[in-house]
């Protein structure tokens, strides 16, 4: 492994890494066969019919549970300045901001314990995924450059790290100050987290103003052809494959579509139906900022979670 990383070092050099920090961090590292056999045990693709995705209802009640909720609803109490003034500056809701910090790491509780250096280096070098985990390898040298402490680099085997789990050239992207004080500490600091994670979602296209969406009531009479996507989505497909055709809210109104919540998008909002748990449960219409989230984790399971937990915060 050793040599492998030393073939890195002048691409580190080149995009600006400190020649001591590169060396002195190789000195330190061995590799680790327990992150790259999590990594193999990762679906890779398949051959065939794919299953059918699996139903939403027993992820929500996992993810969007009394425990999370109540939890949610206190941090938002003692956080509510600071999410404020992170809302007024990016137009990001701090319910979402606030869900997300829950649902990556029960608000803080839990971020990993892998040293981040020997799980990146170890990925790069099995090779399975090098041209990302190379990359993040680098990325986590410039995060010591700018004087992350190398005993907070922690996190998951897969390299996120810190309250919102972001990989290490996220960090670097998207890392940002909430509290002026000059610094980017998204490991013990939860202003700098909170703000970086309203940073990411504002750069992913967040839509000032605007709700994720709404729990609707969908009528058996819905046809499900003349709603259906119109192109694939080039990235992600089976996330955005579940998704119908973008109408207004309106238009899904008058196609027998009732919201279930009261704060529903304006009827001039485009949004897109999912129905997760199949014909006959509960579906979702899906505004532009939904996507955002699933920019966070590309997962419907997921970007509905943080959304329907968002909402139980500030019912």
């Amino acid at each position: 492994m050793r040599t492998y990383l030393t073939g890195l070092r002048p691409r580190a050099l080149a995009e600006g890494v400190r020649p001591e920090t590169f060396d002195s961090v190789l000195a330190s590292l061995t590799f680790n066969q327990r992150v790259v056999d999590l990594d193999r045990s990762q679906p890779g693709g398949f051959s065939g019919n794919p299953a059918p995705p699996p139903p939403f209802a027993p992820y929500k009640a996992a993810h969007v549970e009394p425990y999370r909720i109540g939890r949610g609803k206190r941090k938002m109490e003692a956080l509510a300045p600071m999410l404020a003034r992170i809302e007024a500056q990016t137009g990001v809701s701090g319910a979402i901001v606030l869900a997300i910090y829950g649902q990556e790491t029960g608000y803080g509780a839990v971020t990993g314990n892998f040293d981040l250096l020997r799980s990146l280096a170890s990925l790069a070098y099995e090779g399975r995924r090098r041209a990302l985990f190379s990359g993040e390898y680098i990325a986590a040298l410039k995060m010591l450059d700018r004087g992350a402490p190398r005993d907070l680099l922690k996190g998951s085997w897969a390299g996120a790290t810190g309250y919102p789990q972001f990989l290490p050239s996220t960090y670097i992207r998207l890392g940002a100050d909430g509290d002026g004080d000059g610094k980017v500490d998204i490991w013990a600091n939860e202003a700098d987290a909170l703000a970086s994670i309203a940073r990411y979602l504002l750069d992913a296209g967040w839509k000032p103003g605007v709700p994720w969406g709404v729990p609707v009531r969908v009528p058996p009479t819905l046809d499900r052809v003349a709603t259906a996507p119109l192109a694939r989505s080039p990235e992600c497909q089976k996330v955005f494959d579940r998704h119908s055709r973008w109408l207004t809210v309106g238009e899904w109104r008058a196609l027998g579509i009732q919201p279930l919540a009261a704060r529903a998008p304006a009827d001039t909002e485009l949004a897109a139906l999912i129905e997760p748990d199949g014909i006959g449960a509960t579906g979702y219409l899906l505004t532009t900022n939904f996507r955002p989230i699933l920019a966070y984790n590309c997962s419907n399971h997921y970007a509905l979670s943080v959304a329907l937990l968002a909402d139980a915060i500030v019912e």
